[in-house]
């Protein structure tokens, strides 16, 4: 039954938009979508899905040169390469991430495509105790490989830090409470008081605080348009720390 499969997805012709055409020796083509490359009874073999979703492995023997050739140039994609930003040497190894109650050592953190959005907050600011479920709502909403939002904490202590995050159930993650006073050296953000929401792009540059413009920033990290308008400087609504 199978070599009856086989045989017929070679002699068919059919051709389907978006899959390449494979011939066999005898020059008839089919429309497939090459997913690996094995081998099969001691010789290479391609892995291919039909349109229907079905998968079935050809053999290089039973195919034309042109086809063979093909298949034995063909190499795996490649896996993504993040890229690098100025932040790497900082937030990798010290970022941490809410599980249950506790922040932990956060192992899943992906770098971003484009941005860097920084949350400058505290427990002690009333502002960003009203502001932070606004924004844990518009991360869950937004979030996508175009940026990642990091916490970069005001508060007196890691415990307070954590007691801040639990409470709002924050779903990003977190510069290690350690690390924020060498952040804060080391990036001059232009930060005069809090909530403050810095996006950066990969280089460092600043391009605004959009705490009061949340609608600016979901356009700009879901088109990742290089230059946005409309970011805000902090406003006598921000509190400093006491």
């Amino acid at each position: 039954m199978k070599k009856i499969l086989i045989a017929s997805i070679l002699m068919a012709g059919i051709s389907f938009a978006g899959f390449e055409t494979w011939t066999n020796k005898e020059g008839k083509g089919v429309e497939l979508e090459l997913l690996n490359v094995v081998e099969k009874d001691g010789e290479k073999a391609g892995e291919f899905k039909m349109r229907d979703g079905r998968v079935v492995i050809l053999k290089a023997s039973i195919l034309s040169q042109q086809s063979a050739d093909k298949l034995s140039a063909w190499q795996p994609p490649q896996p993504h390469q993040p890229k690098e930003s100025v932040f790497d040497s900082i937030l990798e190894g010290n970022l941490e991430r809410l599980k249950g109650k506790r922040l932990a050592k956060c192992e899943d953190a992906t770098k971003p495509e484009k941005y860097y959005v920084f949350y400058y907050t505290a427990s002690w600011c009333g502002p960003c105790q009203a502001f932070t479920p606004k924004l844990v709502e518009w991360y869950e909403e937004n979030k996508n490989q175009n940026f990642e939002l990091v916490l970069i904490s005001s508060d007196r202590n890691d415990k307070d830090m954590e007691e801040y995050a639990a409470d709002k159930k924050m779903p990003w993650p977190q510069l290690k409470f350690k690390k924020t006073d060498e952040f804060k050296k080391n990036f001059q953000h232009g930060v005069r008081g809090i909530p403050s929401l810095i996006i950066s792009d990969l280089d460092g540059k600043n391009l605004g605080n959009f705490s009061s413009n949340l609608g600016g920033l979901s356009e700009l990290v879901r088109t990742g348009v290089k230059e946005p308008t409309g970011g805000e400087t902090p406003t006598a609504g921000h509190a400093a720390r006491p």
